[in-house]
């Protein structure tokens, strides 16, 4: 029970995003095998469980800029375990994971020129 002025305690779930560590894929993609490999996984999360909301909104931060993803967690009510986003948690303790290609690209990304 809480008094009148009192603060909402904080969980960790407001954890201060960062951007993943370079990684690299086991061999070098095209950024079409990357969009292609990021629209199978999101395609594929209702198996995974958790809540469709929630997976949504894990989406769209993954796909902003930083700030924007910081919002978007904070209003979703997401705890992130880990500040690249690859762990996260909903208020019922649903854990939702995500592969670093879905974050960030690879260090040996093609680029086409």
């Amino acid at each position: 029970m809480g008094c009148a002025g009192s603060t909402p305690k904080s969980d960790g779930s407001s954890k201060k995003l960062k951007k993943p560590k370079p990684w690299k894929h086991t061999q070098s993609i095209s950024p079409v095998e990357l969009k292609q490999m990021r629209e199978e996984f999101w395609d594929t999360t209702p198996h995974y469980g958790g809540q469709k909301e929630i997976w949504d909104a894990l989406r769209a931060a993954a796909e902003a800029d930083l700030s924007l993803s910081q919002t978007i967690v904070d209003s979703a009510g997401i705890i992130v375990s880990n500040p690249d986003m690859t762990l996260c948690y909903d208020e019922r303790g649903a854990k939702y994971e995500l592969p670093k290609y879905v974050l960030s690209e690879p260090t040996n990304l093609i680029r086409e020129e």
